[in-house]
């Protein structure tokens, strides 16, 4: 595994100006999923056993959702604003990727509020805020290595941080930081390369330009972070 680009002398310093040009990545407060009005779509049989964005197989008879930016897990409760039915479901994937539409409700969802054969609905969304854990938002990073051995990750940290103190640091939150962040799959450890955090979608993608630019190859993915 791994993704950058070597026998570049140049990638040190000009991350450190994009770190620099770039600080204000993160510098938006983060919020918490609010009440909203819009349009409910659904999917359902030819999405069904599919990875979701959360890792977990779509079952379209759950009770779960896709929404473009609310954090993984959260729980919402959505109201068919003409027929008055309401369920509850648990946003576990992403989507829906028109952009009139708000929400994707899963068929068992959809199925409930009655509006499977119509297709769509105009629903109000409320976040459940009472479910254990503190608040979670959705913020992006751009990832620029992943690999099974922590050495190899922090040795890439420290290249694009300009850093020189050895091994990882701590997952932090600061603008532009640059970090090593730890997943499980198939029984082994990855250890992913990541620089960030930014407040939307549109602000990684420009950083990632700017990474792929300085001859690092970059994958803007999705960080859950707690509000304090």
């Amino acid at each position: 595994m791994g993704g950058y680009a070597r026998g570049r002398p140049e990638i040190v310093a000009g991350l450190i100006a994009l770190m620099v040009l770039g600080a204000a990545c993160a510098s938006r407060a983060p919020q918490s999923p609010l009440t909203t009005v819009g349009v409910a779509s659904w999917y359902g049989p030819g999405f069904h056993g599919r990875a979701t964005a959360s890792g977990e197989r779509y079952d379209q008879n759950e009770l779960t959702a896709a929404h473009r930016t609310w954090p993984l897990g959260t729980p919402v409760r959505v109201t068919h604003l003409r027929s008055g039915r309401s369920v509850v479901v648990r946003i576990n994937d992403r989507g829906p990727y028109v952009d009139d539409r708000e929400i994707d409700l899963s068929y068992g969802a959809a199925a409930t509020l009655g509006m499977v054969k119509a297709g769509t609905a105009k629903v109000r969304l409320d976040p459940i805020r009472d479910y254990e854990g503190p608040p979670r938002a959705v913020r992006f990073a751009v990832q620029v290595g992943s690999f099974l051995t922590e050495p190899r990750a922090a040795a890439l940290r420290r290249e694009v941080a300009g850093l020189p103190e050895i091994g990882a640091a701590p997952l932090r939150r600061g603008p532009r930081e640059v970090y090593v962040a730890r997943a499980r799959r198939n029984d082994a450890t990855l250890y992913r390369v990541r620089v960030g955090l930014c407040a939307n979608r549109d602000e990684a993608e420009t950083l990632a330009s700017e990474l792929d630019e300085a001859g690092l190859e970059s994958l803007v993915v999705e960080e859950i972070v707690a509000l304090h």
